[in-house]
């Protein structure tokens, strides 16, 4: 069997690595020479994300391009920076060494950037010097002698503006010639960092210097010690009131579609066990699930703007002296961030944090930051028993309540990070980070995003979610009942007895059966357990949409008490099953993933026996 070098040999693609500092502007460029023709998985073995593309020049080359994660040095602190160090030096087990590498530097941070790429030309490979953002260079007064800087470097450099595909056609025409020689090395004992100073006061002339720029002035707003922190809290909490405002149109326009499609697939079809299985099984559980994407989607572009902009590392600054109370540092910030839109990378964030105790804490609270799987069960439930109304006259009270439900998680995990660092020993961590140059978000790479996760969790819907509803349409249908039996039928089934032999451990907090039953799906994926409850509770989708149906529903046979105790089980509910594999692959430990899971029930089965039974106290429910 050939081993991936000889493969690539054989193969007349040319195999280029963008390689580069973090914000040097690499995805970005990589976004805009690949478009949609990329694959997004993780290196085998390490749980680091690999980016591959492909694309073609205007002479035709075929080009295949690997985004390497962001690195800082060729000596690695993180298993990111390991996974470069790797490739670029031909020593990665399953990926060949690039035959050539775009060394992406970008204008607005040469000391930097310079110093990065001065390692690189000791690997004895060929490279090509993508100068990003020459606009925001140019915008702040920074003039480059390019021409005399590529003499020096003995590189070829190509101005690029990743905004636009005409921004980086230079790069691709440069691409067209033959792969340029290895640069020669640099003079032996030459120190890194004298050189890059005499490159820049050679090569750059900066006009701005003494100067307060544009960045400076909203930075002095947005990055002071009490408007920063209101600021950051007005983005979030609008966040959260657009997840419900601007997403109901489009639910709306989905749950037609489902009712449309619903019928026009059942209506030809004879009562029977095929159309159960279609309706209730599948189009149920599905459509149930597909009418939340809105929501999820209109969360994940506020995340890729905020990130795109460049605030989200100037939040995780203004957040440090926050999570210092939880023993942590800024560094957690991102990828705790990154939890509300899924745990799984948001603990796969966290090997960038360089302290051991501060990576195990951020992986254990992680998932107390509420993922966008739970949307559709909050939504669900606040739709039902919580009035459509609006508070002073501008906020929406769902919309409310939702904010309070993620900042209960996020209180909740800053308390449970002091509980876990308290008297643990912790070497001193200061933060320092680069911030980037505010960027306005690029609305192709923004597309882009949402597309990507848009297909993985239709991916889901069409796998792991409608799986599981067909498998729990069979456990509620069969067997059935015996003759002359009363009562409903999914009460003799195995669905039925399954959920009643739960109820005693659940009864307490207010849970009836048909919860318990959805709770054992919502394992493999948390937004399984809304479809679950609407094919427990055998609803179909012929005459209206399944959301429709449950919504009333629910309002009708439970009450407040049981419906906020839901709400409160699933702000601290155990992860799904993926979530708690990638812990162990992240921690090498089982134990850390059964102290996690079991910490997590304690506190959902806690919390929803507080809230249960204030509320039935409160409202003087029997």
């Amino acid at each position: 069997m050939a081993s991936p070098a000889q493969a690539l040999r054989a193969d007349s693609t040319l195999h280029i690595a963008l390689v580069g500092n973090p914000n040097c502007g690499k995805t970005s460029l990589f976004n805009q020479l690949t478009g949609s023709r990329q694959k997004v998985a993780n290196y085998a073995g390490v749980t680091v994300e690999r980016k591959e593309g492909f694309f073609s020049t205007p002479q035709g080359k075929s080009i295949r391009v690997l985004d390497l994660p962001g690195a800082y040095s060729l000596s690695s602190t993180s298993p990111d920076e390991d996974v470069t160090r790797d490739v670029c030096l031909g020593r990665h087990r399953t990926e060949p060494r690039p035959q050539l590498l775009i060394g992406v530097v970008s204008a607005t941070n040469l000391r930097l950037h310079l110093r990065f790429l001065l390692e690189l030309r000791e690997l004895g490979v060929p490279i090509i010097v993508a100068l990003s953002m020459m606009d925001e260079a140019k915008r702040n007064g920074m003039t480059i002698d390019i021409a005399g800087l590529e003499r020096d470097l003995g590189l070829t450099i190509v101005p690029v503006i990743s905004l636009h595909r005409q921004g980086v056609q230079p790069l691709l025409e440069v691409l067209d010639h033959p792969v340029p020689a290895p640069p020669a090395p640099l003079q032996n004992g030459l120190d890194i960092h004298a050189e890059v100073r005499r490159l820049i006061q050679t090569y750059v002339t900066d006009r701005s210097a003494g100067q307060e720029r544009l960045v400076d002035r909203i930075d002095r707003w947005f990055l002071h010690p009490v408007w920063g922190p209101v600021i950051l809290l007005i983005v979030l909490f609008v966040m959260f009131q657009t997840v419900f405002a601007w997403a109901q149109p489009l639910m709306d326009a989905l749950e037609s579609g489902i009712t449309l499609l619903g019928e026009l697939i059942l209506r030809p079809l004879p009562d029977g066990v095929l159309k159960s299985l279609l309706a209730d099984g599948v189009i149920a559980g599905a459509g149930t699930v597909i009418v939340f994407l809105p929501q999820i989607l209109i969360l994940f572009l506020w995340i890729l703007a905020l990130e795109e902009s460049g605030y989200l590392p100037r939040a995780a600054f203004l957040l440090d002296r926050l999570m210092a109370l939880a023993g942590l540092s800024g560094r957690s910030f991102i990828p705790l961030l990154s939890s509300f839109a899924c745990a799984i990378p948001g603990i796969m964030a966290a090997r960038t944090i360089q302290n051991p105790r501060d990576r195990l804490v951020t992986i254990l609270i992680a998932p107390l930051m509420t993922c966008s799987a739970r949307l559709p069960v909050y939504t669900l439930l606040i739709g039902a028993f919580i009035p459509h109304k609006t508070v002073l006259g501008i906020f929406g009270l769902q919309g409310l309540v939702l904010f309070a439900l993620y900042a209960v998680a996020i209180v909740s995990g800053v308390v449970a990070a002091r509980i876990m660092t308290r008297g643990v020993k912790s070497e001193e961590h200061p933060l320092l980070l680069e911030l980037p140059p505010y960027r306005r978000p690029n609305l192709k790479s923004l597309a882009l995003g949402l597309w990507q996760r848009a297909v993985m969790f239709l991916s889901r819907v069409g796998t792991i979610i409608v799986s599981l509803n067909v498998l729990l349409w069979g456990l509620s249908s069969f067997p059935l009942p015996p003759q002359g039996a009363t009562g409903a039928a999914i009460d003799y089934s195995l669905a039925g007895r399954i959920g009643h032999l739960m109820l005693p451990v659940f009864a307490p907090i207010g849970f009836n059966w048909q919860i318990c039953v959805s709770l054992i799906p919502g394992l493999a994926a948390r937004e399984v357990a809304v479809s679950a409850l609407a094919t427990v509770y055998a609803l179909g989708v012929s005459e209206e949409a399944a959301p429709e149906k449950l919504l009333p529903l629910l309002s009708s046979q439970w009450s407040i008490a049981t419906a906020l105790s839901l709400l409160a089980w699933y702000v601290y509910a155990p992860q799904c099953i993926s979530t708690l594999a990638v812990m162990r692959r992240e921690t090498r430990s089982m134990k850390v993933v059964i102290g996690a899971t079991t910490y997590l029930f304690g506190l959902a089965y806690l919390a929803a026996f507080i809230v249960y039974h204030l509320t039935k106290a409160i409202t003087g429910e029997a």
